[in-house]
C-alpha cells in the first residue's frame, strides 16, 4: 500500500462569460491577478474531455498567496448549461468562502460594482459575522469576518 498523500488544494476554477468584469471584482475584494493566458488545442481538450478547445483563463491569487481562483471563459466549446442563479441548496458547486477584515465595508465596496446580498448578515455565535453574496455573474460567495473574542482565541501563546 502507498504512503501517497494529498499536498494541496492548488485553485478552485469558476466558469465566466465576461472575464474583465470577474477579474476586476475579484481585484476589489482583494485577489491579486497572478497571470491571464488562452488555454487552446487539442491536448487541453484531452484533459477535459470537450475535444479542441479555446479558453481564456485567469488566476486570481490571495493576498497570503496560499489560495488561487482559477476563472475560464470558453471560447470554443460554447457554454452548455448555466447555474449562475442556482439557489444555496442546489446540488454540485455551492460557493467559494473568503475571510475578510471587515464584512461591512467589503459589502459596500463590492455592492458598488454589482454584488447583491442574498439573504443577511448574521453572528454566529461569538465566532463569525458571515454573508452570502452574488458577484459577477451571479456567482455565490460567502463572506466571513473573524470576531475579535475570536481572533484572541487563535493567536499564539505568548
Amino acid at each position: 500500500m502507498a504512503n501517497n498523500k494529498l499536498i494541496r488544494m492548488d485553485n478552485v476554477g469558476i466558469v465566466v462569460e465576461y472575464l474583465d468584469e470577474a477579474i476586476a471584482f475579484f481585484a476589489e475584494l482583494g485577489l491579486t491577478l497572478e497571470g491571464r493566458a488562452t488555454v487552446e488545442g487539442e491536448w487541453a481538450g484531452r484533459i477535459t474531455g470537450l475535444g479542441n478547445q479555446q479558453v481564456e483563463i485567469a488566476m486570481m491569487v490571495t493576498p497570503d498567496g496560499h489560495s488561487r481562483l482559477e476563472l475560464s471563459r470558453f471560447l470554443t466549446p460554447p457554454i452548455i448549461a448555466d447555474h449562475r442563479n442556482a439557489p444555496v441548496n442546489a446540488l454540485g458547486y455551492l460557493r467559494v468562502m473568503f475571510t475578510v477584515d471587515d464584512i461591512d465595508d467589503t459589502l459596500e465596496r463590492l455592492q458598488k460594482i454589482g454584488a447583491r446580498l442574498v439573504g443577511e448578515v448574521v453572528k454566529y455565535e461569538e465566532l463569525y459575522r458571515l454573508c452570502y453574496i452574488r458577484g459577477p455573474e451571479g456567482v455565490l460567495i460567502g463572506l466571513a469576518e473573524q470576531l475579535t473574542a475570536n481572533r484572541n482565541a487563535l493567536k499564539e501563546p505568548d
